[in-house]
């Protein structure tokens, strides 16, 4: 899978999901942290890539645009600390596959994960 890893997510997340032969962009490496987040999702959407962030800001983004993509892994966990959010963020890309490539808001807590495909209505 192709993953756009906004700005709070950690250089080890993006290992550890390179590891795994995923195509990963830090919106770091891009030169995206500049940019606004509506932005980001433009060129997520652009180039094929799942935004992998903890900004709230891209559920109501894919709510207003009525898009069936780019998918948005949210991560919404009281650690945001990489030990803890790397084997969550795995899990999600094992698990979540179809739903990540046909176009899903993908909610990360610590109890559970919420799926709900796009277009959000």
């Amino acid at each position: 899978m192709r993953f756009l890893a906004d700005m709070g997510v950690a250089n080890a997340t993006v290992a550890a999901l390179r590891e795994l032969v995923h195509d990963v962009v830090h919106a770091r490496e891009a030169g995206y942290q500049t940019l606004l987040d509506a932005e980001i999702l433009a060129h997520a959407r652009s180039q094929t890539r799942i935004v992998l962030t903890f900004d709230l800001d891209f559920g109501d983004l894919l709510a207003a645009a009525g898009e069936s993509l780019p998918s948005v892994v949210l991560l919404r966990t009281h650690n945001q600390r990489a030990e803890s959010v790397t084997p969550r963020v795995l899990d999600v890309a094992a698990r979540f596959v179809r739903e990540l490539e046909t176009g899903a808001l993908i909610v990360v807590e610590d109890a559970r994960v919420r799926l709900r495909r796009l277009p959000l209505r």
